[in-house]
């Protein structure tokens, strides 16, 4: 069973930046697309980005040109780089498949809270 791990999230100004990070246990980390999705409080837990195995990447419109999602293939390892925090990104962030039918077991999430 593959284990996700995040981490990274902190309280920062409205304008700051945050660097996520996701680490998955299990081989197959490289031939599958990952994804990024946040839970706000009293919402359901939406898509943000992703990104394939060969690299092409998908944004949400609310963070198109400030997010950017990468993957270290070596690293098994997934980041979120978010800039020009709002206090609408405030959320609990998690990483998993891409494909929702191929979910993992999700990991505890990151907090992010974004103070205006």
């Amino acid at each position: 069973q593959v284990r996700l791990v995040e981490s990274g999230g902190d309280l920062v100004q409205a304008g700051g930046s945050l660097r996520l990070s996701c680490v998955a246990s299990g081989s197959t980390f490289g031939i599958v697309g990952m994804a990024w999705y946040r839970q706000a409080p009293g919402k359901q837990r939406e898509w943000v980005a992703d990104v394939r195995s060969g690299g092409n990447t998908n944004y949400a419109e609310s963070v198109k040109g400030r997010f950017t999602i990468s993957r270290d293939n070596v690293k098994r390892t997934v980041n979120l780089q978010m800039n020009n925090l709002k206090p609408e990104d405030t959320a609990v962030y998690y990483c998993n498949r891409r494909n929702p039918a191929l979910y993992w077991s999700w990991g505890q999430g990151t907090q992010v809270t974004v103070s205006s």
